[in-house]
């Protein structure tokens, strides 16, 4: 039986009031300014990495926000709009890749955040960041395991700091059109690795993870 237009709204509701527990729990805490921080692109072959900083009004929800991997592209565009114009305050940043070759994928990632934190109009008390690595950022921080499935701030950043990601790629595809970036966003597909082998690095392929991709694998005896 399809699901009705108010069975719908009532769930989305109800999923928006079960991701706001841990924010909840903060705010009883006596933390007055509660931070979501996410990352995309942490894998890749090509591309930055992106962080996102979500900091929710409670008196604007953002019904409908969720892990940005279980929402369709167009969905998470939408929302993207719907959080940087409901949420009381976002940033956005990002390590290059040249960063990433030089620096390693944690540090252009802590650095990622660093600076989604500092463009945030509101400076947060505490911040939730998904995964189970406390990065070294000035805020208290909190891991959150599978917290952009958990938490409405983590999500909404999620959320950013994928579609601005995914954005980034589309461009670099039309400079480097062989590649494939608009459709595999730098990962590593078998067509994305046939064409490094076709036509060799790009200027935003990250070396060490070519490398890794690239090294034939040895069966251990």
């Amino acid at each position: 039986m399809a699901e009705t237009r108010e069975e719908r709204q009532a769930r989305i509701i109800q999923q928006y009031k079960n991701m706001s527990v841990l924010e909840l729990d903060c705010a009883r805490q006596g933390y007055m300014c509660i931070a979501g921080v996410d990352e995309a692109g942490r894998g890749p072959l090509a591309g930055p990495v992106y962080a996102a900083c979500v900091i929710i009004d409670p008196r604007r929800p953002l019904y409908g926000v969720n892990d940005s991997k279980k929402l369709s592209e167009k969905c998470r565009e939408a929302l993207y709009d719907i959080i940087i114009d409901r949420a009381a305050a976002y940033g956005i940043g990002f390590s290059d890749n040249e960063v990433i070759n030089e620096h390693g994928i944690m540090f252009a990632l802590n650095r990622a955040m660093q600076i989604a934190l500092r463009q945030c109009k509101l400076q947060p008390d505490i911040v939730l960041i998904d995964g189970n690595v406390a990065f070294n950022i000035a805020s208290k921080v909190e891991p959150i395991v599978n917290g952009d499935a958990r938490s409405v701030s983590i999500a909404a950043a999620s959320i950013l700091a994928k579609v601005s990601r995914d954005r980034v790629m589309k461009e670099y595809d039309l400079l480097y059109p062989e590649y494939g970036f608009a459709s595999n966003k730098g990962y590593g597909t078998a067509e994305h690795i046939e064409a490094i082998k076709q036509h060799g690095l790009c200027p935003i392929h990250r070396e060490v993870f070519c490398k890794t991709a690239l090294t034939p694998k040895t069966s251990k005896k």
